[in-house]
């Protein structure tokens, strides 16, 4: 850290350990390298953690411009996936789990934007936020899959395809998805369609799918007011917690979406990245 003193979002040694062989290392024809990896990846968590704009980074960490510019050309590359991919299979095999998920859970979140500009916003009238909307999918420990984030006027159907549409290919044991009430209809067709998985749709307790509308009146008005914790979908719920953790996804101050995703999966990865390598083993 040349000699600076560390701030709290800063990687340990053990944690890069683990995270250096997954970032691009400096070409051995660079003629003059001023930052370590190291030192921009912290600066990248700095920003993260703390929620500041690029713009106000501390002047002893590598300049603003340099850190946005390497987190940028990361997410072009797909960087930010693969990490997000190698460090989640590691966790899960550290949990006695097989790395590939046979089972996930999916839901989605609206978020209000800052005053920055960028396409994607839109007004959620069931949650009444302008802004945007992140849809996610995570395993049955909670770990991100897959994040898309679209407008908050999108529907949960069409950012559930959105989301799952490119999915097939890379999670070759998924066959079973839970979620909301949202998530049924007809995208339990289409998800049978187009990935072959099935989709259960977890109930309110206390109104089972197969009961009558008068029914489900009855036994919602008898159930328990308030909070209720529904079977798999807390997982999920969880996981937006774990994401809001990290100020600068208390909102979205992202002009592009992609930059948004980007930030989602570094700060899973940096979750399970402090699993993996903890300050006290």
């Amino acid at each position: 850290m040349s000699g600076r003193k560390a701030y709290p979002s800063d990687l340990t040694d053990a944690e890069w350990e683990v995270l250096e062989p997954l970032i691009p290392a400096i070409s051995p024809e660079a003629a003059h390298v001023e930052h370590s990896r190291r030192e921009i990846v912290n600066g990248i968590l700095y920003v993260l953690r703390s929620g500041c704009p690029w713009r106000l980074l501390p002047h002893d960490l590598p300049a603003w411009g340099t850190v946005y510019s390497y987190f940028r050309v990361w997410r072009d590359e797909g960087i930010w996936d693969q990490v997000l991919e190698t460090l989640r299979k590691r966790k899960r095999q550290q949990q006695g789990r097989d790395e590939e998920p046979s089972a996930a859970v999916i839901d989605s979140q609206s978020i209000k934007t800052s005053a920055v500009r960028g396409p994607e916003k839109g007004f959620d009238m069931g949650k009444k936020v302008w802004g945007r909307k992140r849809h996610a999918l995570v395993d049955t420990e909670g770990h991100l899959l897959q994040v898309k984030v679209t407008a908050a006027s999108d529907s949960d159907l069409a950012g559930g395809k959105k989301l799952l549409g490119p999915l097939k290919e890379l999670f070759p044991r998924l066959e079973l998805l839970w979620g909301d009430s949202h998530y049924g209809g007809s995208l339990i067709e289409w998800v049978k369609e187009h990935l072959g998985w099935d989709v259960h749709v977890v109930h309110r307790l206390g109104t089972p799918s197969d009961a009558s509308a008068m029914e489900r009146k009855v036994q919602t008005k008898s159930s328990k007011p308030g909070f209720q914790l529904l079977p798999r979908r807390w997982v999920i719920e969880r996981s937006f917690a774990w994401i809001t953790r990290w100020r600068r996804l208390c909102r979205d101050h992202e002009g592009l979406p992609a930059s948004s995703e980007a930030f989602i999966k570094l700060s899973a990865s940096r979750r399970m990245l402090s699993h993996l390598a903890p300050a006290i083993p």
